[in-house]
């Protein structure tokens, strides 16, 4: 069962609104650990906190629409969420299939670690049934967080780059994650990682999965350049993030233009010189608050200041407040609400 219609319609009377489509997955997660309590925790994971951290750094001008799969048994709640947000596209939906949605149980050791165990199968996505979404959405900047892990094979990431002009963000997240028969996920090798890096002009990940990706940063961030990603971004949890750089790139108006179909790599600025790198230091934040969601929410943000605008630097200081804001609230239902400094009631 289909529960989209018409994200191409138009809107009479209205002037367009720049679009960001959202690729990820839905995720309800049961939390273990993660206080003194010992009754564990039920609430929305996954794709949540990057809708609700667009929702929050976007400005007017833009809207969101979601680009997923989500299973028949969470369809209604996940509609529900998503329409709670204010910069949803009014003509977006989701596409319901018949199968169990995913759910995973976190056991935290600390602030940073945990364990994870997935259930749930929802089939990525193939190209076919990719690019007729992908042609009616109309987008203007697409961004693809890996929250299962095979949402996008890379010969679909690779016709995805090949055929949308826009900027694409990355997230790696669970791509460098395999699942064991109990459900247990466990770190693994990307083969091909040049290629993965070739489909963004953002490339996003932790510290632990650049570990897993490459022997050390100096040649994942080499390789990320070559293959034509302006912006690498590792976040490294309360220690702030880094961040790599493509000589001249400073704003999203330093990206190639790219028009038709692809068959190359986009470049980066095409300036010569040497990369830059940086740190953003985190926000200090209560360690009793809740880590859940921060990586998620800070690409969500610094992606969205990016499109809209803002220069590197004050887009990575908006992320690290948003992250560190996200710490005091308690999963994604009423994020972007508290992300954006208002009052919410659920």
């Amino acid at each position: 069962m289909i529960l989209r219609a018409g994200i191409g319609a138009a809107r009479h009377g209205a002037p367009r609104k720049k679009r960001v489509g959202v690729i990820g997955t839905f995720v309800w997660d049961v939390i273990h650990g993660r206080d003194a309590r010992a009754v564990p925790v039920e609430e929305w994971g996954g794709i949540t906190y990057t809708l609700a951290g667009l929702d929050a750094a976007l400005t007017d001008e833009w809207e969101i629409v979601p680009i997923m799969k989500v299973g028949h048994d969470l369809s209604a709640r996940a509609t529900q969420f998503v329409r709670s947000l204010r910069r949803i596209a009014p003509d977006a939906a989701l596409v319901e299939v018949p199968y169990a949605g995913h759910r995973v149980n976190l056991y935290y050791q600390d602030d940073e670690h945990r364990t994870e165990f997935l259930s749930g199968n929802i089939p990525g996505w193939s190209w076919v049934g990719l690019k007729p979404l992908l042609d009616d959405a109309r987008l203007d900047a697409l961004y693809i967080n890996f929250l299962s892990g095979w949402e996008l094979d890379l010969p679909t990431a690779q016709m995805v780059r090949h055929h949308f002009a826009g900027p694409i963000h990355g997230d790696l997240h669970m791509k460098v994650m395999a699942v064991q028969p109990d459900g247990r996920r466990t770190p693994q090798a990307i083969p091909n990682v040049a290629e993965w890096c070739g489909c963004f002009d953002f490339l996003q990940m932790n510290e632990e999965e650049m570990a897993t990706i490459a022997p050390d940063p100096m040649s994942l961030s080499a390789t990320a350049m070559a293959a034509g990603v302006s912006c690498l971004l590792v976040t490294l949890g309360k220690r702030g993030a880094i961040y790599v750089v493509s000589p001249g790139f400073e704003t999203i108006c330093d990206l190639p233009p790219r028009t038709g179909l692809i068959t190359g790599p986009r470049g980066a600025t095409g300036e010569l010189g040497a990369v830059r790198t940086g740190l953003v230091p985190a926000v200090h934040v209560d360690d009793s608050g809740d880590p859940t969601g921060c990586g998620d929410v800070y690409g969500a943000t610094y992606f969205s200041r990016m499109v809209v605008g803002d220069k590197l630097a004050d887009a990575m200081n908006a992320a690290a407040r948003a992250a560190a804001r996200n710490v005091g609230h308690r999963g994604a239902t009423g994020l972007a609400n508290h992300l954006r400094g208002e009052l919410s009631l659920t």
